[in-house]
């Protein structure tokens, strides 16, 4: 059952920037508001030009609302994520985190089974607000190729 408004999220190990470099979801979003970008993947069209620089653009906006940290997870590896947020000018704003084997994606059952484009499965396209570790609010496409309800202006809605 996916994951829904309520809900603890889980406690998983995702990568920041290099395989050495790791972070645990429950001490990374356990104490104040968050928000959590899900992506299908870096440098994907969709996520590249019309969801994504969605974040950047409104980040000043999101963080006024009392957002501590802005976080976007895809299941890539550390480097394509870092080098992503590079591109996307992201840098000092964004957190950029790699779910390296899709287990937080599996386990908050946001899958989204593209093995046969992208190699593997990935992540279905969502944004989430997070407090003290409790989900509180939550936007899923139906359809993760498009941006109908996740864009960076939709999450002021939800916090």
């Amino acid at each position: 059952m996916p994951i829904k408004v309520g809900d603890k999220l889980p406690d998983v190990t995702l990568f920041e920037n290099k395989p050495d470099e790791s972070v645990k979801t429950s001490e990374l979003f356990g104490k104040d508001k968050h928000v959590l970008v899900g992506i299908v993947g870096a440098f994907t069209g969709t996520c590249q030009n019309d969801h994504f620089p969605t974040f950047v653009d409104n980040i000043d906006k999101i963080k006024a609302k009392g957002v501590e940290i802005v976080a976007c997870v895809s299941v890539n590896d550390p480097f394509v994520t870092a080098a992503f947020g590079t591109a996307m000018n992201a840098d000092g704003k964004i957190r950029m985190l790699a779910d390296t084997c899709g287990t937080f994606t599996e386990k908050i059952d946001l899958e989204w089974d593209v093995a046969a484009a992208f190699g593997t499965k990935r992540s279905q396209r969502y944004v989430m607000v997070i407090n003290d570790g409790v989900v509180t609010g939550l936007n899923v496409e139906e359809d993760s190729s498009k941006v109908k309800c996740t864009s960076g202006t939709d999450i002021l809605s939800l916090l």
